[in-house]
């Protein structure tokens, strides 16, 4: 035979939904989409700083999900300019320029941050 014996509740689980309910999430998701706004700024090369400039962070609400995503509005001739800043492109003689990965590394540290902050949330009494 075997026996299965719990001793205890879930006034903690209970807590966190109740807060989960009540949308409380949004904020932080606010704070760190304009804390990724500004370090993709800070990262993003410069020229004209139009492109650096141009990030913008946007909160979607889905069927049992909430995203966060940054975007960059910076386009000549309908190409993104922070696309190809990072990734590379050819030039109108035939030549190519080199992609530089500035946008994982500026975005990384919030990222953690974001990971951080919500491993506390799920984990407080």
């Amino acid at each position: 035979m075997i026996r299965f014996t719990h001793r205890g509740n879930f006034n903690k689980l209970e807590k966190f939904f109740i807060r989960m309910s009540k949308a409380e999430y949004l904020n932080i998701l606010e704070k760190y989409g304009q804390e990724g706004v500004v370090a993709l700024a800070e990262a993003t090369p410069l020229d004209s700083g139009v492109t650096a400039d141009s990030w913008k962070f946007e909160i979607k609400h889905g069927r049992g999900t909430t995203t966060l995503g940054w975007l960059n509005t910076s386009v000549n001739d309908g190409v993104n300019i922070a696309v190809i800043l990072q990734y590379g492109h050819g030039t109108g003689s035939g030549g190519y320029v080199q992609g530089r990965d500035y946008i994982n590394p500026g975005i990384a540290p919030i990222f953690d941050k974001i990971a951080e902050e919500a491993w506390k949330e799920v984990t407080r009494s």
